[in-house]
């Protein structure tokens, strides 16, 4: 591994991307609300990554992102960058049908097996598994050898989260240790004296387990907040625990109607709280526990750029949040290349963004942030 000096993720992107809500940071680009009956979405929620109203959304960006750069110019191809074979493979296929367009993705996780790839044909685009981010070279050159020009007529999407920034397998756990940073600090903000920071970690790491996913549906929001009202007693986590695994407690629309239910029991201070994630969860708000995502704009942009120059390569992948060199280099080509580059993310825009009041003091959008550059 080396070091690639600093730079930002909008060097290569702008701000042709867009975060869970679904709203373009390009406000030259129509908002979700702009175009829900054009698309077919007549609910009010977020479509999430692996539905086929994600894809339908994210293809009609990708067409008026590619109008408003050249009012002639025509979609033909999509690539792919991501990290995850379950939610970025389904996303991938479902964009390609979306457009009805042929693609090619890459989609990588790195570890110490020998390198190798794995190549996926299918109807909807061909998949590419590697454990090596610098697979990205041979990647390329299959497209190549697969007459998949990527050039003006070509889209290339970039996942942001653990592929672009915080590569899966080499950096991503920092990601991780900062979502669980502010999940401390909400809490222990709200407990005060009455947080017990051992009891916390413990019930986080068996609720976030994948055992647990269809009881928290692996939303992060609703697992701090369970976190936070095991921390105010309402119920012991070895309680809930035995609820989950016996199938009385199915999910946490249950659990938060359990909890709504006994209100009256929860500490003075937990109460306003639970209202308001109360409502936003009623309401469809697939990000419900605000404070905790504004938190986590701040621990994440706390761990971007943090460290001097004289930070080794090792300390920098264990305590910063790096750009993956790898997927920028390929992304700076192609775009010289004449390809349509759009970054798509599904951490929380309250994740991401600075509130107002972080923007008066300068701020920046993640995407924005200098940090450090490293690769292979």
């Amino acid at each position: 591994m080396k070091k690639y000096g600093r730079s930002t993720v909008s060097e290569f992107l702008e701000d042709f991307v867009v975060y869970r809500n679904l709203d373009p940071i390009d406000s030259r680009l129509p908002s979700l609300t702009d175009i829900r009956e054009r698309v077919g979405i007549s609910t009010s929620g977020i479509p999430r990554k692996t539905s086929p109203e994600y894809a339908r959304v994210i293809a009609y960006l990708l067409l008026a992102a590619s109008q408003m750069r050249e009012p002639k110019a025509q979609i033909e191809r999509v690539v792919f960058l991501g990290d995850t074979r379950m939610n970025d493979g389904t996303a991938f296929q479902n964009i390609c049908l979306a457009g009805n367009w042929p693609g090619m993705a890459f989609v990588a996780s790195e570890n110490e097996a020998p390198q190798q790839l794995e190549i996926d044909h299918r109807d909807a685009g061909t998949l590419i598994y590697a454990n090596r981010w610098g697979a990205i070279d041979e990647f390329q050159a299959f497209c190549q050898e697969q007459g998949f020009d990527i050039n003006e007529q070509t889209v290339v999407l970039l996942d942001l989260d653990k592929t672009t920034l915080g590569a899966r397998g080499r950096n991503d756990k920092v990601i991780d240790q900062v979502r669980l940073e502010a999940g401390f600090e909400t809490v222990s903000g709200y407990l005060e004296d009455e947080f017990d920071p051992s009891a916390f970690q413990t019930a986080y790491n068996i609720l976030n387990q994948p055992e647990y996913h269809p009881f928290t549906a692996d939303n992060q929001d609703f697992l701090v907040y369970i976190c936070l009202i095991l921390g105010g007693g309402l119920i012991e986590l070895d309680e809930l625990v035995v609820e989950v695994n016996s199938g009385r407690m199915v999910d946490f629309d249950q659990f938060i109607g359990y909890v709504n239910q006994n209100a009256e029991r929860l500490p003075r201070e937990l109460g306003g709280l639970h209202q308001d994630v109360f409502a936003r969860v009623s309401q469809g708000d697939p990000t419900p526990f605000k404070e905790f995502r504004y938190k986590e704009y701040e621990t994440t942009a706390g761990r971007m750029g943090n460290l001097d120059e004289t930070a080794t390569v090792d300390e920098l992948l264990s305590k910063t949040i790096t750009i993956t060199q790898e997927v920028r280099q390929a992304a700076l080509t192609w775009r010289e290349h004449g390809a349509l580059l759009f970054g798509i993310s599904d951490k929380p825009d309250e994740a991401s963004l600075p509130t107002d009041a972080l923007k008066r003091q300068g701020c920046q959008p993640i995407h924005r942030i200098e940090t450090d550059v490293v690769g292979g």
